[in-house]
């Protein structure tokens, strides 16, 4: 494999997961029993530039299509985030009327609508329809298309340059790493900044989050690497904050290597988090062979509880169908023959079925239902919240559990 950044060649693979569906790839009832395209799902660390990526089996206009499922403003944690933020860097960057900001992946513009609401000019730019119509419906304006420098260019030429740009966790469903990060220059104003969230590959890995992993994550990102990626391009890092979100997250504060923003930075909380990967590794392709026995120990210990409970006659059902929950049950080799139901709070998600392991999702009211023995949160990072929402399961005694970082019985 070729490294999609630098084209170094990348032999051999740090952790593969198997043959999997698109983790996004729900399945309507009337497809049930259709032929299902699976795809390897390899993860690889480049020799060179450090960057940790998995093979492009399908491009990503084909993964973030028109009916996209995922809908930020379902999430209550993920809007409080979004609000807090657009008050801090309002006013950390002096924002006002006169000033222009842009969002790239925007989905159903659960950020923007906060610079609306501030009379702060802004712009959304989201590649998925079924998202994009939502912002729209709010008058959040929103360009229907994936940002790349042909977009780049034709907002350059309209004079669309913005003081900030926000790119939220999309850098990781980039397919051309390089294309994405010259169109964020093209539109960036001379001292602009541009703020980056993800993922952090040190969290991945020290956390056992091997189900972060899946086809719509191109890539994996540690500042080591990012470093070396803004600079091909003029572009430093002049700041980071570490965030909770997403099982620990980086976001990185990014400014033309020229201007004044970049010249007038300490770069100290920079220069920590770089002593930090350094300290632990992330420098060597050794440090990452540990994600594959780690990951394989999660899933010895898991199959171990769910088929323990199942022999004692316990009805086991899922919480949130969400993409890394695919990544992990499909891992594991669990069907609905163990885990019986996933419920929801999506509607775009109700009715359908989980790929590969074809789980039907059902409402979230359902739980009172099927009233289970057994519920296993799946997007973990945000199982306080979620636990708060099953307070009311204690009514027959249901085991809460979740299985990444590690094991732990909530209730």
């Amino acid at each position: 494999m070729k490294c999609k950044f630098c084209n170094t060649t990348v032999e051999k693979p740090t952790f593969d997961i198997g043959n999997t569906a698109i983790s996004n790839d729900l399945i309507p009832k009337d497809r049930l029993n259709s032929l299902e395209k699976t795809y390897p799902l390899i993860f690889y660390v480049c020799p060179l530039c450090l960057l940790a990526q998995t093979e492009q089996y399908k491009e990503g206009y084909e993964i973030f299509g028109d009916d996209y499922v995922y809908f930020s403003s379902y999430s209550s944690h993920w809007l409080r985030h979004a609000k807090q933020y657009v008050e801090d860097i309002t006013i950390r960057l002096n924002l006002d009327k006169s000033s222009f900001v842009m969002e790239v992946a925007s989905n159903d513009g659960y950020l923007l609508k906060n610079f609306v609401e501030k009379n702060i000019k802004c712009l959304g730019v989201e590649p998925t329809r079924s998202t994009a119509q939502e912002a729209i419906k709010k008058d959040i304006p929103t360009i229907i298309d994936f940002f790349n420098l042909e977009l780049a260019d034709r907002l350059e030429k309209e004079g669309n340059q913005a003081d900030l740009i926000i790119a939220n966790n999309v850098l990781a469903h980039v397919p051309d790493i390089n294309d994405f990060v010259a169109s964020l220059k093209k539109v960036l104003k001379k001292d602009g900044t541009i703020t980056i969230e993800f993922p952090h590959l040190l969290s991945l890995i020290e956390k056992n989050e091997f189900d972060t992993i899946y086809h719509e994550h191109f890539f994996y990102f540690s500042v080591l690497a990012l470093i070396k990626i803004f600079s091909k391009y003029n572009l430093s890092i002049y700041d980071l904050d570490e965030l909770e979100t997403h099982g620990g997250s980086i976001r990185v504060y990014v400014a033309h290597t020229d201007s004044n923003t970049d010249k007038n930075s300490d770069k100290e909380n920079l220069n920590r988090i770089l002593n930090k990967e350094l300290s632990y590794g992330l420098d060597s392709l050794g440090y990452y062979e540990k994600l594959q026995h780690n990951a394989f120990d999660i899933k010895l210990n898991s199959l171990q509880y769910l088929i323990k409970n199942k022999l004692d006659g316990k009805r086991i059902i899922a919480f949130g169908a969400a993409a890394k929950g695919n990544t992990f049950l499909n891992y594991c080799g669990v069907k609905s023959d163990i885990v019986e139901a996933v419920v929801d709070e999506t509607p775009y998600k109700i009715g359908k079925y989980l790929p590969q392991s074809k789980i039907p999702i059902l409402p979230f009211s359902s739980i009172k239902d099927l009233k289970p023995n057994v519920i296993v949160i799946l997007p973990w990072n945000h199982k306080d919240e979620i636990l708060n929402k099953l307070e009311f399961t204690k009514e027959w005694g249901c085991e809460i559990v979740v299985f990444i970082p590690e094991f732990e019985k909530l209730q």
